[in-house]
This record gives C-alpha cells, structure tokens and sequence, in this order.
C-alpha cells in the first residue's frame, strides 16, 4: 500500500510518527533482524495499531517493562522469530533498562512524579527516550531506553536536588512496581455529554472544557476526541492533557431535579 494513502487524514506530527513506523517495519523484514521505537504514549500506541492492522503486518509486541505500563516501545521482529513471540522476555530482555534513584532519609516523600520527570527534562533529555516512572517514597525506578542510561545515571546525581541520592542504571528486571494512587468523588452533571464532564472534571467553565476539546487536549480510552456530543459511559478513561487523568466509575443513578450523579476516579 502506498505510504501517502496511509499517512492521508494525519496532522504533520502523526505522520511523522507513522512514517517512522513503517520505516521500522521496512528494516525489520529486510534485514531480518529485531527492530524498537522510542516510547509511545498510549494515544500514538493507537494510531500506531491501527497502521500495522492496516499493512497487516503482525510480528510486533508492545513493552513498557511490566504488565500494566503506560508508556511503550513497539518491539518489531522477523519471521524466524515468530515462534516465540509469545514470550516476551526473550525477544525483549535488552531493549529498556531502568535508573534506580534512592533519595537519603531527609528526602523520603519529597518528591512526585512530575519532579523526577522535570529533572530528567532539565538535563536536555527527549520525552520519547523515558518511559514509565514507578515512584517509591524513598526514591524511583524510571524506565528508559539503553542509549541514554549511562548518561543519566553520571548526570543526575549533578542536580542539586539529587546530589546525596544514589543513581545507578539496573536491568528491567530488577524494576520495583508500585501501585497507582488514585482518590474517588462525586460529580453531578445534566447530560453525559463529553463537553459538560470535562468541565467538571478539570473544574473549568463549559466554554473553557470546548477549548480543551476542540484544540485535541482530550482523550477518551486514549483515542483523541473532538466531538463535544459524544456521550461518555461506565469505565472510560478520559484524559485532558495538562490536566489529569478520570475514569467514569460508576453512574450512581439521578437527583430529585433529574440530574446525573457520577463517581469519578482521578489518577494521583
């Protein structure tokens, strides 16, 4: 299929992204060899599905590290190899590696995942070379590609605030997991329209909640939405960019005036 006809309907950034993607699939299959890209967040991880079902292309694993990661590489390999792509470790044991920051005493629950991501971005780093970072108390385990692990593991430790921790770079296999925090309340709106959630959701006015849509800052089950309309039900996951990330719990039922009551969880 012609690359132009797959890349037609996608704003610049998006055909980057997929024009790379086939590159990757094109070097795979002619080499014969196994082939990853940067991190994907979970939105360009549905665009990126959707081309290889597309070219139907099917030797592909997506890996963030652990079962649950957000953010992740697409692991491509060749058709000897097909009889193990159920087995992830084998084909995917050296593609990521993790830094391992342990904070001393008087730093314990300082710092947030927003912190740690800022000093790795301060040190000139790409977000698509950092994946998931699982935060502990007592520090954290960021997941990165092999390429720039040696680099942060001797440039951190020159940041003010982690010049007492202990950096080092570690296999995935050694990442430490932790639970994602979440806290729960209640919302009442008058529709399930996507608009009048957002609003809510963000605790912005309804014409503030349209910009934020209208502009592509929504996702609903990490695909991008612009319909204000569209009506959202239990489990979808909506994220607002800059804003958080909600999922519709549960609609508990309506209020004496017919209003809807909705649990929301918000992602800490």
């Amino acid at each position: 299929m012609n690359k132009n006809i797959l890349l037609e309907g996608k704003n610049k950034e998006e055909q980057i992204l997929l024009s790379k993607i086939l590159d990757k699939v094109d070097e795979t299959t002619k080499k014969n060899k196994i082939t990853n890209t940067d991190f994907l967040d979970e939105y360009e991880q549905v665009l990126v599905k959707e081309l290889l079902q597309k070219i139907k292309f099917k030797n592909y694993i997506f890996y963030g590290g652990y079962k649950n990661a957000e953010r992740k590489v697409i692991v491509f390999y060749p058709e000897k190899l097909e009889f193990i792509k159920d087995n992830k470790e084998k084909i995917c044991k050296n593609i990521l590696e993790i830094i391992k920051i342990k904070l001393p005493n008087e730093l314990n629950g300082i710092y947030n995942h927003k912190n740690y991501l800022g000093m790795i971005m301060k040190l000139g780093v790409k977000r698509e070379k950092v994946g998931d970072i699982q935060v502990r108390n007592n520090g954290a385990d960021v997941i990165v590609l092999p390429e720039i692990s040696k680099f942060l593991s001797l440039n951190l430790c020159g940041l003010t605030r982690l010049k007492k921790a202990i950096i080092e770079k570690a296999s995935i296999e050694n990442l430490e997991i932790t639970e994602s925090k979440t806290e729960t309340y209640k919302i009442i709106v008058s529709s399930l329209r996507l608009d009048l959630i957002v609003s809510e959701l963000v605790r912005k006015s309804r014409s503030q909640a349209k910009e934020f849509i209208i502009n592509e800052r929504v996702f609903v089950n990490h695909k991008n939405e612009t319909k204000l309309t569209k009506e959202v039900k239990e489990e979808d996951l909506i994220t607002v960019r800059g804003k958080g990330r909600f999922r519709i719990s549960k609609i508990l039922g309506k209020t004496g005036k017919g209003k809807i009551i909705i649990e929301i969880e918000k992602y800490v």
